[in-house]
């Protein structure tokens, strides 16, 4: 299309220092091999990350790291002899592989790029990389600005220790002309709100021709997150308005002689039993239901939906329940509010509630119960038939667990590869709970209102999400300009 333009940035670092990471967090899937070894990607290789209807497309490029930098520099000094450039590239890719693959690095930055995105691994003091004043010097010979990337390794700190850091890396950088930003990797590869600093960031290096472009690839982007954000909070608030209006009736008590023999002398126990049936199938749809949502939620990220088990199980390991349990109950009821229980109870049919999945139900119907009635379940009688249903502090809690499986489905593997500790840190429920309490301080009556109005309440539901998480991530990421149609319901 006339006016459509091509936007190019090219990745490159030092060998093993984290390209191939960068690129899935950014491309949104597995691209290129991650692990722990020199020279990991071999070729120089194109992602789209974002196109338009007009026919724009932004491109990100993986190269192969740089390797000897001192010796790379000097052959640059054959640049203005083609032939004698070209003859020691060939021998070079037969007699030394890992130099010619960082030839081919910089061929690419060189010949694609509008803007080169350099990688450092900040995890170690400026001054001790000493590849780094000859990889300046090669930059410099591109002629294209640049971009510095902080990779920073390990769990989240607090704000002010990333920027001291950030802050040394600047400094330091300074000396260097071409390098013009320098960006804490972790800052935008944390959660997809934060990339727009790594965005707008780009926008302003990108050459004027293609700014017009740029803009519309930067107003897609945004369009495709909010509509994915939107998107998970609708599949987070069917489950829980699903687990809010459901309810398992009390099987009727059979009749004889003996059972109303062993009531009448107050050595029957059906009663409990019954009812602890009815409370352990409610626990099972409700496992059910979470594992979906997980998988919903995963899919919309472009993650592998086999990760679920992983995701709640993080999520079980960060959360504290809020209730009057012992250690071991209230890990058992983590498990069934964070949705890391299922699988283990999915045996129920075949074990009944004494044996396998069965034991695991009813110890965490216990839980539920141990906390008092009216926190786990709620009784009620509707036309002469007894049922029980999730009670509303219960199912607050359960909303607490949803919004930290949302945020942790979000950060999953962002920035780092595989998933690694310290993704769904325990102070995110801290911020879930005030938020939470801030936007619905009547618990009981919410959820009454949920199980009366219809699709009007599961309207509510939803935008109570849209605000609390949209809170959340706020407080998780302070000066971050979240977009305006995030806070708003679809």
């Amino acid at each position: 299309m006339s006016g459509a333009v091509k936007v190019q940035f090219a990745l490159v670092s030092h060998t093993n220092n984290g390209k191939t990471t960068l690129a899935r967090t950014l491309v949104g899937m597995d691209v290129g091999e991650v692990r722990d070894a020199a020279h990991v990607t071999t070729f120089s290789e194109s992602h789209v990350l974002q196109t338009t209807e007009q026919g724009d497309s932004l491109l990100l490029w993986d190269t192969p790291g740089f390797g000897d930098s001192v010796r790379l520099l000097k052959r640059l000094a054959m640049a203005g002899n083609p032939i004698g450039w070209f003859l020691r590239e060939v021998f070079d890719r037969y007699r030394d592989r890992p130099f010619w693959l960082s030839q081919q690095a910089l061929r690419a930055a060189r010949d694609e790029a509008d803007v080169v995105l350099y990688l450092v691994n900040s995890g170690e003091h400026p001054r001790d990389a000493g590849y780094l004043p000859a990889e300046m010097r090669i930059l410099e010979w591109l002629g294209k600005p640049v971009v510095v990337l902080l990779n920073q390794l390990g769990p989240p700190r607090p704000a002010a220790d990333e920027q001291a850091e950030q802050s040394l890396w600047k400094q330091h950088l300074d000396q260097y002309p071409i390098v013009r930003e320098v960006l804490a990797l972790d800052a935008f590869a944390r959660c997809w709100v934060h990339e727009h600093v790594f965005y707008e960031a780009l926008g302003r290096l990108v050459p004027e021709p293609k700014r017009a472009g740029y803009a519309r690839l930067r107003a897609a982007w945004e369009a495709n997150n909010v509509a994915r954000y939107h998107a998970s909070l609708r599949v987070s608030a069917e489950q829980l308005a699903a687990a809010a209006r459901d309810s398992e009736a009390v099987a009727e008590e059979t009749s004889g002689f003996l059972q109303s023999a062993l009531k009448a002398v107050k050595l029957g126990k059906s009663d409990a039993k019954r009812q602890e049936a009815a409370m352990a199938k409610l626990v099972e749809r409700l496992e059910e239901r979470i594992a979906q949502a997980t998988g919903q939620l995963l899919t919309l990220h472009r993650l592998d939906p086999g990760q679920a088990s992983r995701i709640n199980a993080r999520v079980r390991d960060n959360f504290k329940v809020r209730a009057p349990l012992d250690k071991a109950q209230a890990g058992l009821l983590g498990a069934v509010v964070s949705g890391a229980a299922t699988g283990l109870s999915a045996d129920l049919m075949a074990g009944g509630l004494t044996l396998g999945g069965g034991a695991l139900l009813g110890a965490i119907v216990g839980a539920l119960t141990m906390a008092g009635a009216a926190w786990g379940f709620n009784t009620t009688t509707d036309r002469n038939q007894p049922t029980v249903q999730f009670a509303p502090p219960f199912l607050r809690t359960l909303m607490v667990g949803s919004i930290l499986r949302y945020l942790a489905v979000a950060h999953f593997g962002r920035g780092r590869g595989n998933f690694v500790e310290g993704e769904a840190p325990p102070f995110w429920q801290a911020a879930v709970e005030a938020s939470l309490q801030a936007h619905c301080p009547d618990t009981e009556r919410f959820w009454q209102d949920l199980r009366t109005q219809g699709d009007k309440g599961a309207e509510s539901l939803q935008r109570l999400l849209a605000t609390v998480v949209t809170e959340v991530l706020a407080r998780l990421y302070p000066g971050v300009q979240i977009p305006a149609q995030a806070a708003a319901a679809a």
